[in-house]
């Protein structure tokens, strides 16, 4: 065999080699595209069966382990100041002083501690003296446990309908819901807490494990339906209070469904379920319970969305609510000051309605469970959490300039806000002052009512910025904006107090003296 022979047949076989090598690699990349394909299309293999009464997490991590996984990372999250998780809560009241005088009377004065992650919301709740100390309302349950199971049950029961566990697994039954929610709403914590852990025996579950009831924080059930896996609000309170929102004439831009129902003419009653667009529900799931709202016993658990959702639609809803016997509506009397006040709880939907990334279409979803890509999977991250833990999939799939700009961005706008929350604090304790001085003088309450008014109004103020749990990112201006008002309602109550023509003992004893 000739020379050039021998190299014809080399190049023939390096071709062919070559040829193999590429026909081997294109089919390896179309097996690849078709198996990712059929992952896109099969996002999850369905191990057990969960059911209405899945409330402990468990059983859905089978199915969905990702998901799992991510919720469990809240157990064991560093703190951080920007709302995190931490091992041991760190107590408000001891690196915030003034709390305890704004709270005198109520529980929040015995203790009140930073917020953690949804896998500790029943436990910390548990152990919490406001509930070991005091007695407190089992409506208190409504957000921090995964209670629809046992509103359900104790619903069908108060219908006379089949509550058995058969029933319960394969039934939500709105109406059912709502009837349980109002029959414990006014119950005490004990009472609620005990029906929580009652285990709905008889069903069977892959796991081995019988009880599919129990005492649980919130979870996969309560957003998820359990045969679609569809995003879903179950909370009765939210339920009841976005329809009064829709009712209402506030205009709410950032919720295009109820403009939509409203235009359709607003028949019958609007359901987020099967009325809100899918960005909307990721929003309204986490608004089930990060709101104001009033839980105490004295009547039924209440969103105050009748008139907007503005702070002052809500003051409003308040200001016109009397209690069920007709008495004057407060959440407690302040101990200093005898003053009758609302008590703000957490409304971090309400102050993020009034934000710019309400209005830019931004979802809670967005920042908080940002979208991640899980093989060819695209899944909602149920590691809940700060955005600035994430800065790189919360913010800058919107914001195309460096993490710390944005971090810097954000600390300027918390940093403010703390500022004038303690320019806040300063002003509604020296109120408290100027009204114990008035009242040891003789103030009678014909003349403490107008200032009292104004009291509520600096107090209410200054507790739903500072119990809001954004530090004014979620609307910084609308922050800055409630607390001005704050400082000024508290100054112009001390004002008052200095106009008081008051005679002291000391000032009597001298006339007398004359």
């Amino acid at each position: 065999m000739s020379s050039e022979t021998k190299r014809s047949s080399g190049w023939i076989a390096i071709l062919t080699v070559l040829t193999t090598l590429v026909t081997v690699g294109v089919l390896m990349l179309l097996v690849s595209i078709f198996e990712h394909k059929q992952e896109a299309r099969t996002p999850f293999i369905k191990v057990v069966e969960v059911t209405e009464l899945s409330s402990d997490p468990k059983p859905w991590g089978l199915n969905f382990p990702q998901q799992y996984e991510d919720y469990l990372k809240t157990v064991n999250d560093d703190y951080t100041d920007f709302g995190g998780n931490h091992a041991l809560p760190p107590s408000k009241l001891e690196e915030h002083p003034w709390l305890k005088r704004l709270f005198a009377g109520y529980a929040f004065s015995i203790d009140y501690r930073e917020a953690r992650g949804h896998s500790h919301m029943l436990a910390d709740q548990e152990v919490t003296k406001r509930v070991t100390d005091v007695q407190q309302a089992g409506a208190c349950l409504h957000c921090h446990a995964s209670i629809i199971p046992t509103y359900r049950r104790i619903g069908l029961q108060e219908m006379g309908k089949d509550a058995s566990p058969v029933a319960l697994s394969k039934d939500f039954n709105m109406d059912a819901v709502m009837a349980g929610f109002k029959a414990v709403s006014r119950k005490n914590y004990e009472e609620v807490h005990a029906e929580l852990e009652k285990t709905a025996d008889g069903i069977d579950v892959p796991t081995g494990d019988p009880h599919m009831g129990g005492a649980h924080p919130v979870s996969c059930v309560d957003c998820h339906d359990p045969d679609t896996m569809q995003i879903r609000v179950t909370r009765p309170g939210f339920i009841l209070g976005i329809d009064k929102l829709a009712k209402s004439d506030d205009p709410v831009p950032h919720l295009p469904s109820i403009g939509q129902w409203r235009a359709d003419g607003a028949k019958g009653n609007y359901d987020p379920n099967t009325m809100a667009t899918r960005q909307e529900m990721r929003t309204f799931v986490c608004g089930q319970c990060h709101v104001e709202y009033y839980c105490a016993n004295k009547m039924t658990l209440t969103f105050p969305w009748g008139n907007g959702l503005k702070m002052e639609d809500l003051e409003a809803e308040w200001d016109a609510t009397t209690f069920p016997d007709g008495g004057e509506f407060y959440d407690y009397v302040h101990k200093e000051t005898g003053t009758k006040v609302y008590k703000a709880q957490h409304p971090e939907f309400e102050l993020w309605s009034q934000g710019i990334h309400a209005r830019s279409g931004v979802s809670c979803s967005d920042c908080h469970m940002p979208f991640e890509k899980k093989g060819a999977t695209k899944v909602s991250s149920h590691w809940v959490r700060s955005p600035m833990t994430n800065i790189n999939k919360a913010c800058q799939t919107c914001h195309n300039i460096p993490e710390q700009e944005i971090k810097d961005r954000v600390d300027m706008i918390q940093d403010r806000t703390r500022a004038l929350i303690d320019r806040a604090a300063a002003a509604v304790t020296d109120l408290f002052d100027a009204i114990i001085e008035v009242q040891a003088a003789g103030a009678t309450d014909e003349q403490l009512a107008p200032i009292r008014k104004l009291q509520r109004k600096a107090m209410w103020r200054l507790d739903y910025i500072a119990s809001e749990n954004s530090k004014g990112f979620h609307a910084s201006q609308e922050a800055a904006r409630i607390l001005g008002e704050s400082i000024d309602y508290s100054r112009q109550a001390i004002a008052l107090c200095y106009k008081l023509d008051l005679k002291t003992p000391q000032a009597t004893e001298a006339v007398a003296a004359e």
